[in-house]
């Protein structure tokens, strides 16, 4: 396939200005989920298909989760495909649609919804997480279907909802109700997340648990403590303990930056008016990300001692409650997509990939839980959710010349 994969790089470099068009388009219909102000995916995804489909890739499928929240009444998830030679697996190419609010607004030296090209660069919301993997995934495919080039191996472009508020409507409802779409042998990969110089490759997430917790004693007045219990005073004092649990969970590993579980107390709510009240309610909340050599079965049992001794000693009543928890198992680092992937990057970007773990949350986690490999990466500077985000056009031809030699070969 060595005189084939020239034609497909060759189409790659003429026709990524093509990219940048198309992200330009995705660009300028903002994508929100319900919980930040918006109205789904729909719009964007009705104009991604239009175009994949006026551009030669006919084969779309909706799977479509139910969303009584938004206009439309669903939430759309598309799955392109580009049949291969072989059908012993596929390779997907995982991207979601959604993105998240501009913030202020202030901060922003262009429109954050219409795409400006500067320096070898595209600025607005979106451009980079995760509109720079999904077109990449775009350009590879049509790299094959406009040259007529039949792929090694099918390619599967996913296009998701709801990323960036848990894939409740997106990845996860797929893994519940049309999990039959993947084969244990498919080639997963996620493109978002990466370094600049696409080099490492992810397999790993550390267990996530976000903990709010509610300390109850009971108000009275400045002067006179011992007529109360101190809530601020307590839950101080289980913030601390909270955060102990680093030196507790001390277990290091590696393939994370940092190598050691963090337990960070984080949010907190407001609880009196006035400084001479002393507080009978108080609010905090913790993020902790634990690496996976302990359950997060382990790490509540802990933090529930914790929570009583802290009851015991104050004379309150502490409530707990979990924002969020996910727990990931890795992806070997012999898997073949981490192999394949590797090759293709030494092949493609001239650098030897390395194996990292991370200690944010991505679809992968849940895909991996079933039982499925796969791998986030992309060449990115990572300025998601930034101001002024960007995505830098050559990376978008890198990457995409590194999913079709993976296709290709």
């Amino acid at each position: 396939m060595s005189q084939e994969f020239d034609q497909l790089r060759l189409y790659i470099e003429e026709h990524t200005q093509d990219m940048v068009e198309l992200e330009r388009l995705l660009t300028s219909i903002p994508a929100l989920a319900p919980e930040n102000g918006g109205d789904g995916e729909e719009k964007k995804a009705q104009a991604l298909e239009k175009w994949l489909l006026d551009n030669g890739i006919k084969d779309i499928k909706h799977y479509d989760a139910p969303d009584k929240r938004v206009s439309s009444g669903y939430r759309p998830n598309l799955v392109a495909t580009v049949p291969g030679i072989n059908d012993d697996y596929s390779i997907w190419i995982c991207a979601h649609m959604d993105v998240v609010p501009v913030g202020e607004k202030s901060l922003w030296k262009s429109d954050p919804w219409t795409l400006v090209q500067k320096d070898g660069k595209i600025y607005g919301r979106g451009v980079e997480d995760n509109q720079q993997g999904l077109v990449s995934g775009v350009l590879a495919a049509m790299s094959f279907v406009r040259q007529h080039i039949i792929p090694e191996h099918t390619i599967k472009l996913l296009f998701m909802a709801d990323e960036e508020v848990g894939s409740t409507y997106g990845m996860n409802y797929l893994l519940k109700e049309h999990e039959d779409i993947f084969g244990k042998n498919d080639r997963i990969l996620i493109p978002d997340g990466g370094d600049p110089k696409g080099e490492t490759i992810e397999v790993a997430e550390k267990n996530i648990a976000w903990f709010r917790f509610h300390t109850i004693g009971k108000q009275s007045h400045g002067s006179r403590p011992d007529l109360g219990r101190n809530a601020k005073l307590a839950a101080a004092d289980l913030a601390l303990r909270i955060n102990d649990l680093e030196n507790f969970f001390n277990k290091k590993n590696d393939l994370f930056d940092p190598p050691y579980s963090t337990f960070q107390p984080t949010m907190q709510l407001k609880n009196v008016e006035g400084v001479n009240i002393i507080p009978g309610d108080d609010v905090f909340c913790a993020d902790c990300r634990i690496n996976p050599d302990y359950t997060l079965d382990e790490v509540r049992a802990e933090v529930k001692k914790r929570m009583k001794e802290i009851e015991e000693k104050y004379g309150v009543t502490v409530e707990v409650s979990e924002l969020q928890a996910e727990q990931s198992l890795p992806t070997p680092s012999d898997a073949p997509v981490v192999l394949e992937l590797k090759n293709a990057i030494e092949r493609v970007h001239g650098i030897k990939a390395k194996i990292v773990g991370i200690g944010g949350g991505t679809v992968a986690a849940g895909l991996r839980n079933k039982g499925y490999n796969a791998v986030v990466w992309s060449t990115m500077d990572e300025t998601c959710h930034q101001p002024n985000e960007y995505a830098i056009v050559k990376n978008i031809a890198l990457d995409a010349m590194t999913m079709a030699y993976m296709a290709s070969h």
